[in-house]
């Protein structure tokens, strides 16, 4: 094993835990020692520290400047267009006509991407409503998009990507849905203004106070409460079945379950749930 950097102790990863747990929420197992050390030395090196002590001190004595820094320096931000396709299909298929059937009364429809990372996700959300609800035009829909940190928001809401990042997506659907870069963005494709209008991106910390009144009729919180202990879980689907309007849809991640978390959603198709009455 090459030498480090820096010492890293025990003592210093259980002071990081616990204020990454505190200010977020985040269970970070000792499986994630080598990401954390990976990730906070950069800010050390930014800051001329020469220990995670040091860091740790610098931290708790500036948290209104180095405490976003830290989350987005923490968190992992891994995210596609159309992950898990399936949810998308359902999405079209399911979901969204009988959403337009129940909601015809006042045309109104929320969703909610709790974790939407760079983006990817509410813009698949959103090329998901277009291109199955042509009546879109005439109805109230919208889409809030959250994350903890700030730097993937600032690359959502540009809706700049690179070409690699649309690769599998149809020759049709990026035709539509996506504009070809120029000069300094010649690699590069930008997501249509339409899909833009749709959506909101703000900065939310799901430990924090939740600004929105919904009631949301979709909720995508996927891979996000991985990171969450039982009793953290427990405290947030509670919070999301609050600001869920009745028979509201919530998809989870691949790997994640409301299995002895929850009774107030019901599972209803793989990973998908629904909110119980």
């Amino acid at each position: 094993m090459s030498q480090r950097e820096y010492a890293f102790t025990d003592a210093d990863f259980k002071r990081l835990r616990h204020l990454v747990s505190e200010h977020t929420g985040i269970s970070l197992s000792e499986a994630k020692r080598d990401l954390v050390y990976g990730r906070l030395s950069k800010r050390l090196r930014a800051h001329g520290l020469n220990s995670f002590s040091a860091y740790t001190d610098y931290l708790t004595s500036n948290p209104d400047t180095e405490f976003e820094e830290f989350t987005n320096a923490i968190t992992t931000n891994l995210t596609s267009f159309f992950r898990e396709s399936h949810h998308f299909d359902y999405l079209r298929e399911s979901v969204l006509p009988e959403l337009k059937n129940r909601n015809q009364g006042n045309r109104r429809i929320r969703i909610w991407s709790a974790g939407c990372s760079t983006g990817e996700e509410p813009y698949s959300i959103a090329i998901s409503l277009m291109e199955s609800f042509p009546e879109l035009d005439n109805w109230d829909v919208r889409i809030l998009a959250t994350d903890l940190d700030t730097n993937c928001l600032q690359h959502a809401a540009a809706g700049i990507y690179g070409l690699e990042r649309v690769e599998t997506m149809s020759k049709d659907r990026l035709r539509r849905w996506f504009r070809k870069g120029r000069g300094e963005l010649a690699d590069k494709v930008q997501v249509d203004n339409k899909l833009k209008e749709l959506i909101t991106f703000k900065q939310l910390n799901l430990m924090g106070e939740w600004p929105m009144r919904g009631p949301f009729d979709i909720i995508f919180c996927r891979n996000v409460v991985i990171y969450f202990d039982k009793p953290t879980q427990r405290v947030l689907f509670d919070r999301y079945a609050k600001l869920a309007s009745d028979d509201a849809h919530l998809f989870l991640g691949h790997s994640e379950s409301l299995f002895n978390v929850t009774e107030k959603f019901k599972l209803i198709a793989k990973t998908v749930y629904r909110r119980s009455t």
